[in-house]
């Protein structure tokens, strides 16, 4: 079982457990999917939670959903470069652009829902703690993993960092990195309404862009995921050993890994629909777990991909960040994501939510995010215990009051 956050037992479980689920090429929906859910409910049976695998339904999205979309606006901006289809090429851009900002920021969907056909992914979902509490705090994380592609190249961040170590301080947000994908489409739209041929081309050219890094990921490299998000899951293992050992009386908690999370959500939304909904937004906080392996912990207070939403409930973050203080255990604040992770549907949903990640502080960069190296010999292991140690103490402290 696992003791102080430090402890070599508790490392060495955490350890343990990465590198047996960083074996399986965890794709959305996969064979290898389901049997790193089924690893990790039987490691939180053990550990004393009454933990299950369900199936739930997802559709496929990201790079192939987002292709033909992309192809589209790029070969009509082709076109009203060539003085012909001037009107389809604008309408063309103009629902490519919608049907992009839609599905990347979790809203309708509506392409996602014409394109694909209904999948299944796995959530895994335990509880431990007082059954008869009034209080909940759920605790997310992700067991899939995700395709790699150049565009997570991180080597133009790390230069930057070093050229411009105090804007890079300064920044309390990544790069956008959605805006030039949705923008493409809509640039070709309004170089074909005005007529201006440079304005098509700048576009176009853009597009072409997007279809070539798409492409590559859509190769479907699946990468190791140890720290995106295996961390995570470690946790919510030593979560479970550590809420057994010593339980807190006065909170209920329940222990979620989300299949499908990088297909820009999936599994989290059935979980929402059967296990938050209906639960009292009053007395029910969200904690998710997500990249928590880079050298410092960092506290999300909301994110988005071509807007900032900020989560609901900032008292939540704040008694989050009062415990980590409490606690000494340091944490950054203040910091926004510019990509999506599954705290957007729950915080939509109105109940308190916060994110806790973790980055490399002189570049901000996430360690090996997406990449071939996200191995669990390269995880700070110190950083996953920093998490444990913060997430159990915010259990007691919702407990407490």
């Amino acid at each position: 079982m696992l003791g102080t956050a430090d402890s070599g037992v508790g490392v060495a479980t955490m350890r343990d457990l990465v590198a047996t689920l960083a074996r399986l090429e965890r794709r959305a929906g996969s064979p290898e999917e389901r049997r790193a859910a089924e690893l990790l409910a039987a490691e939180l049976r053990e550990a004393g939670a009454s933990a299950r695998v369900e199936d739930a339904p997802f559709r496929d999205g990201y790079a192939r959903l987002m292709l033909p979309l992309g192809t589209a606006a790029t070969l009509s901006g082709v076109a009203a470069l060539a003085g012909r289809s001037r009107w389809r090429a604008a309408a063309v851009g103009l629902l490519a652009g919608a049907a992009m900002a839609d599905d990347a920021a979790n809203g309708p969907r509506v392409w996602r829902r014409l394109a694909t056909r209904e999948r299944t992914t796995t959530n895994v979902v335990a509880e431990i703690g007082d059954e008869a509490a009034e209080r909940t705090l759920v605790v997310l994380a992700h067991h899939d993993a995700a395709p790699t592609g150049r565009i997570f190249d991180q080597s133009l961040q790390r230069w930057l960092a070093r050229r411009f170590p105090a804007q890079v301080e300064r920044a309390s947000s990544s790069f956008p990195l959605w805006w030039p994908i949705v923008g493409a489409p809509l640039v070709v739209a309004a170089g074909a309404l005005s007529g201006r041929r440079s304005i098509a081309a700048v576009g176009t050219a853009m597009g072409t862009l997007n279809t070539l890094a798409g492409l590559d990921i859509a190769r479907m490299r699946i990468v190791p995921g140890a720290n995106d998000n295996l961390s995570g899951v470690a946790v919510l293992a030593g979560l479970a050993h550590r809420l057994a050992a010593d339980p807190v009386p006065g909170v209920r908690v329940v222990l979620a890994s989300c299949g499908a999370e990088e297909v820009l959500q999936g599994g989290i939304y059935p979980f929402v629909e059967r296990h938050l909904r209906p639960r009292d937004p009053e007395r029910t906080w969200v904690l998710n777990l997500d990249t928590v392996g880079s050298p410092r912990l960092v506290m999300l207070e909301g994110e988005g991909v071509l807007w900032i939403e900020d989560y609901a409930e900032p008292g939540f973050r704040d008694l989050i960040a009062d415990t980590a203080e409490r606690e000494e255990i340091p944490l950054v604040r203040g910091m926004r994501a510019r990509s999506s992770t599954d705290s957007v549907v729950p915080s939509r949903a109105g109940y308190p939510t916060a994110t806790i990640t973790s980055f490399e502080p002189d570049t901000k960069a996430l360690s090996n995010y997406h990449l071939p190296t996200d191995t669990p010999e390269n995880l700070d292991f110190a950083t996953v215990a920093d998490a444990l140690a913060l997430t159990e103490a915010v259990a007691r402290r919702l407990a407490a009051r």
